[in-house]
């Protein structure tokens, strides 16, 4: 019974982590170009050897992917592009902290992966990952994700009247303990 439960969870995760790889692509060129856009680029570079992991640590186990529960996070991702976001008043500044919210909440789903795989028993496969390596990755995933939005959260939530690039410059250099 365990490990019907331990498939269906693994093929829940790599549903996920599949959406998540794409959002994470979306995210970096929404912000391509900049610094932001090229610290996103690598954050998709390592949510999608995650996804990877995950992949061969299923293949080891013998859990088969599930095709349909991927083609609904795949769906559900793109479903999720048709909310304006604000790019109706010119500006995605909305938008992008949106994906960055979606993103964090992801990874952080992704940490309670790893976090209840070293509570699993012990097998050859699960031995064969770093499962504190993945959570720390996991972890400096989300915190650089969250500096990023929190940068877009100040700028996209202000009553200011200044241009929102003006804004989102100043938001990056400010202490993020503000």
């Amino acid at each position: 019974m365990s490990r019907t439960y331990l498939s269906i969870y693994l093929q829940d995760h790599l549903a996920g982590a599949t959406a998540g790889v794409n959002l994470a692509r979306r995210a970096s060129r929404h912000n391509e170009g900049t610094p932001t856009g090229r610290r996103l680029e690598q954050i998709a570079n390592e949510i999608e050897a995650d996804r990877d992991t995950l992949v061969g640590f299923m293949s080891e186990l013998g859990v088969p992917s599930s095709w349909s529960k991927i083609a609904t996070a795949w769906m559900a991702e793109r479903i999720s592009r048709l909310k304006p976001n604000g790019r109706g008043h010119g500006d995605t500044v909305l938008l992008r902290m949106h994906e960055l919210e979606a993103l964090s909440l992801g990874i952080a789903g992704k940490q309670s992966l790893w976090e209840a795989l070293r509570m699993a028993p012990q097998s050859a496969a699960i031995a064969n990952l770093d499962l504190d390596a993945l959570h720390e990755r996991a972890r400096s995933q989300r915190e650089r994700v969250e500096m990023e939005r929190i940068a877009l959260a100040r700028v996209a939530l202000s009553l200011s009247r200044d241009t929102p690039q003006h804004r989102l410059d100043e938001a990056r250099s400010a202490p993020a303990g503000d």
